[in-house]
């Protein structure tokens, strides 16, 4: 297993989901970890899953789309610790699907600020800690709409396609520079109330548990992989 044993850890979207099993996993694994996103009850049962794990764990609720939010949090954990090693950005927000042309704008406005604002701002906030750290990584969760667009996912499409550009753009920024290194995941189908949103009909069942995805994080740390490194997590890993 993956040894993260005195690393520190930051996941977005740790309240549910891939982000909530990602904290989990990492916690498992060794590393603290800290865990943001709007929902502080929900937070505070993740946490409180990894101190009944024995894993160590600090909340820190923070809404991605707020103007100083991210600076915050950035100081917030520098004030604590020397660097940061593990960045997994799980948070992300799904518009409605609908046609390009009957696009909310405020529902985009929103998937762009969350989505792709939040990236740049959480890419140039934490960079800094990231580059202190021996073995600095930022992990990018993405979907698959983002490089292959889907008739009705427009708006969620582009939000994400965006932040993936930045994604990229900054692992070539820092691959000969610094020793951090990226990596651009796509979870694949996974059983989320997310996935759950966007195909109502599906059964569940038939989608891998976000622990799978999880696991695959976590194996992915510990491997010496380049930079930029993107995968799928197929349903079998």
């Amino acid at each position: 297993m993956t040894d993260l044993t005195g690393q520190i850890a930051l996941v977005t979207g740790a309240s549910r989901g891939i982000g909530a099993a990602t904290a989990q996993a990492l916690a498992a694994a060794g590393a603290h970890v800290v865990l943001t996103g709007r929902d502080t009850k929900a937070l505070e049962a993740v946490e409180q899953a990894i101190f009944d794990a024995g894993g160590a764990a600090t909340i820190a609720p923070v809404d991605l789309s707020e103007g100083d939010g991210i600076a915050r949090l950035a100081q917030a954990i520098a004030g604590r610790w020397p660097a940061l090693d593990i960045l997994v950005h799980a948070a992300a927000v799904l518009p409605q699907l609908t046609g390009v042309t009957d696009i909310d704008q405020n529902g985009f406005s929103k998937a762009l600020t969350t989505n792709a604002l939040a990236t740049q701002a959480l890419i140039a906030r934490f960079d800094p800690l990231l580059r202190k750290s021996a073995n600095g990584r930022f992990i990018y969760l993405t979907t698959s709409v983002a490089t292959a667009p889907r008739a009705w996912w427009g708006a969620y499409a582009a939000s994400k396609a965006a932040a993936e550009v930045l994604v990229d753009c900054y692992a070539q920024e820092v691959r000969n520079v610094s020793k951090v290194r990226v990596a651009i995941v796509d979870p694949g189908a996974t059983r989320t109330a997310m996935r759950a949103k966007a195909y109502p009909g599906e059964d569940p069942l038939r989608n891998k548990e976000p622990a799978v995805v999880a696991d695959r994080v976590v194996t992915l740390l510990g491997e010496q992989f380049a930079t930029p490194h993107r995968e799928r997590v197929n349903q079998s890993q």
